[in-house]
């Protein structure tokens, strides 16, 4: 072949390339994600088993499942029933079943307590209801609550209210069920979690959508093309996070470009903003001291003495879930009237607050 063929080949070639056809593609976006703003409702709407009950105000599902997803919030709840339930001396509850009654009295806001009656109708102990499922009934003609609702696996239970005692934290929206204390802290809870599992996706995915791969020169041929390609789309998964050399003889400047879509460095460091932030939302919705939480404290400072933090923290929220559970109790007329009582009346270890 003549250099005059050559050139004429190679000339071919690159007009041939140069004609290429591009389609134009609209590319759209999945529509935003509504974000849970109103946690609460409060209608005399029907629940789903039962049509004849008070709907629950705050999704008790929701509820049981975020200290299994959150870190700080799980342990908040682990730490305050552990609290109280170290102080519970005797009653009709077995450790076991008031460790399940406290734990359902922190997350959802309330208890309850089925009475166990012998042949002769009196207490002999109690069991505690899944707060979870139990839902109040209701008699329209009288608006008020004619027992409680508990399904089972074959058929829904109605207990008579006086074989039910409720333990319930006030509302000042309604009377029927109890509201949890932390409710102002749940949002922080589901955005301290989204932003970890998002992270966990960011590094398990790898080809995110970070930046635009731009490539703007003649010289790269097509199978180089189509290996980049390859690499990128490839680097998903495990061994992602990859370097990549591209060499392009006689290439222009910015041949290449790699065009971020945001601001990546600052995406960076939000993660541990939003970590900090939600994880303090989280201690102030408990109100629960920092150094008892695990938290490490920022240089230069300290979380104080644990001992008297502890103390402290008994002595003004444990003790006011001990007064309730207490009152609510003991002062049931079928609890006094049982020749059991004395087994049957709660005892907690009297919490004195730190002296210095």
């Amino acid at each position: 072949m003549g250099i005059t063929k050559m050139i004429k080949f190679f000339q071919f070639k690159k007009t041939k390339k140069s004609l290429k056809t591009t389609q134009l593609s609209s590319i759209t976006f999945e529509r935003p994600e509504t974000v849970l703003t109103d946690l609460t409702y409060y209608y005399n709407a029907r629940n789903d088993y039962e049509s004849d009950c008070y709907v629950i105000p705050v999704d008790r599902l929701a509820l049981s499942q975020l200290p299994n997803i959150n870190p700080q919030h799980g342990g908040i709840v682990q730490a305050r029933r552990n609290m109280l339930l170290s102080t519970y001396k005797s009653g009709g509850l077995t450790k076991m079943q008031a460790m399940s009654a406290f734990l359902d009295l922190i997350i959802f806001g309330d208890c309850y307590l089925l009475k166990l009656r012998n042949a002769f109708g009196n207490v002999v102990a109690l069991e505690p209801l899944m707060s979870l499922y139990i839902r109040a009934q209701k008699n329209d003609d009288e608006n008020e609550i004619t027992g409680w609702v508990f399904p089972n696996k074959h058929e829904t239970i109605i207990y008579p209210v006086e074989d039910v005692i409720q333990v319930g934290l006030p509302d000042t929206q309604q009377k029927v069920y109890g509201l949890p204390d932390y409710l102002g802290g749940v949002n922080g809870a589901m955005l301290n979690s989204e932003a970890t599992m998002f992270r966990r996706r960011y590094y398990n995915n790898g080809a995110h959508m970070g930046y635009i791969f731009y490539v703007n020169d003649p010289n790269l041929s097509d199978e180089v093309e189509n290996e980049i390609k390859e690499k990128i789309e490839s680097s998903r998964g495990v061994g992602n996070f990859r370097n990549m050399f591209v060499n392009i003889p006689d290439g222009g400047e910015k041949a290449i470009q790699l065009i971020p879509v945001g601001d990546l460095n600052s995406a960076k460091d939000e993660f541990a903003n939003i970590k900090n932030i939600t994880a303090q939302d989280l201690l102030n919705a408990h109100r629960f001291p920092a150094g008892l939480s695990g938290v490490i404290p920022a240089n230069g400072s300290n979380n104080g003495d644990i001992t008297k933090l502890r103390k402290n923290y008994m002595a003004t929220e444990t003790k006011v879930l001990q007064d309730l559970i207490i009152d609510s109790i003991n002062s049931d007329p079928d609890i006094n009237n049982s020749p059991f009582k004395n087994q049957l009346i709660v005892n907690f270890e009297v919490i004195t607050p730190p002296t210095d």
